[in-house]
C-alpha cells in the first residue's frame, strides 16, 4: 500500500528525458539576449555607433550626396544596413569567437541541445536585437526629418531584404569565428566592419568611388543591403532582384563554409 509521502514522490519527481527543443532554443535565446544586454561594447556597436552616425552626418553641411535624397533620407536605410551588419557579423563573430575560445560551445555540446538548436538561438538573438535597432533608429530619423518615399509593398520587401542580409553576415561571422582565433577575429571582425562603413554605401553613396570600382561595391553584402534598403524607401522601387540575389548568394556560400569548417573547440 502505497503511504502519501511515496505518492508525493511520484506525483513530483522530474521526468526522464531532455526539455522540447522548442523550450531549449527559447531558453538559449533569452541567455543570448542577456548577456548581449549586458556587454557593454556589444550595446556600443549594436545601438550606439548607428545612432550616433545617424544624428552626426544627417546634420553635416559640407556632404553633397548628390543623390537626389536629403541627407536623412539617404543616411537612414543605409544606417539600418549598417545596425544590420553590427550585430549579425560584427558582434555575432567577437562574441561566438570568445566563446569557442573559453569553452562555451564545447560545454554546450555536451547538453541536449543540438548544433542547430543553438544557431537557431543565437539567429532569434539576433533578430531580437535587429527589431531593437530598428524600432530607435526609425524614432530618431523620424525625429530628424526624415521621411520615405516607399511603395506599400516595402511592408514585405523591406524585412526580406533585412532577412536576407542577417543571413548573409551571420554566414560570414560564424565563418569567421569557426576558424580563426578569438584575438584574430576580433581584430578582423572591427576591420571589415570599418572597411564596410566607409565602402559599403552606408555613409557615402557608392557613385562617389570611381566608376571601375562602384560594380564591385555594390556586390559587397553592406553595399547590396544599402542600396537595395535606398531604393525601396528613397526612391519607392518595388522588388531590388539584384541586390536581393547578391545578398542570398553571400548567404549561402556564408552557411556553407561556416557548416563545413566551423571547428567547435
Amino acid at each position: 500500500m502505497s503511504t502519501p509521502q511515496s505518492v508525493a514522490t511520484r506525483r513530483f519527481a522530474p521526468a526522464p528525458g531532455a526539455a522540447p527543443v522548442r523550450r531549449m532554443i527559447t531558453a538559449q535565446a533569452a541567455a543570448e539576449a542577456r548577456m548581449v544586454l549586458r556587454n557593454g561594447e556589444q550595446l556600443t556597436l549594436t545601438l550606439a555607433i548607428p545612432l550616433l552616425l545617424l544624428t552626426a552626418f544627417s546634420l553635416e553641411p559640407l556632404v553633397n550626396f548628390g543623390t537626389g535624397l536629403t541627407r536623412i533620407d539617404f543616411l537612414t536605410p543605409g544606417v539600418i544596413a549598417l545596425a544590420v551588419m553590427s550585430t549579425a557579423f560584427t558582434s555575432q563573430a567577437i562574441a561566438t569567437g570568445f566563446e569557442r575560445r573559453y569553452g562555451v560551445l564545447k560545454r554546450l555540446g555536451a547538453t541536449p541541445l543540438s548544433r542547430t538548436g543553438l544557431i537557431a538561438a543565437k539567429t532569434a538573438t539576433v533578430v531580437a536585437v535587429e527589431l531593437l535597432q530598428a524600432v530607435l533608429i526609425i524614432a530618431v530619423a523620424a525625429a530628424i526629418g526624415w521621411s520615405p518615399d516607399a511603395s506599400p509593398a516595402a511592408v514585405v520587401v523591406v524585412p526580406v531584404l533585412v532577412l536576407l542580409g542577417t543571413a548573409a553576415f551571420s554566414g560570414l561571422a560564424l565563418l569567421m569565428a569557426g576558424t580563426l582565433r578569438a584575438e584574430a577575429t576580433l581584430a578582423a571582425a572591427n576591420l571589415v566592419y570599418v572597411v564596410l562603413l566607409g565602402v559599403g554605401g552606408v555613409v557615402f553613396p557608392l557613385a562617389k568611388f570611381p566608376a571601375g570600382a562602384r560594380p564591385l561595391l555594390e556586390l559587397l553584402p553592406a553595399g547590396a543591403l544599402s542600396t537595395g534598403l535606398r531604393d525601396v524607401l528613397g526612391y519607392g522601387a518595388g522588388f531590388p532582384v539584384k541586390d536581393a540575389v547578391t545578398l542570398a548568394v553571400w548567404a549561402v556560400a556564408g552557411i556553407a563554409l561556416a557548416a563545413r569548417y566551423f571547428r567547435w573547440e
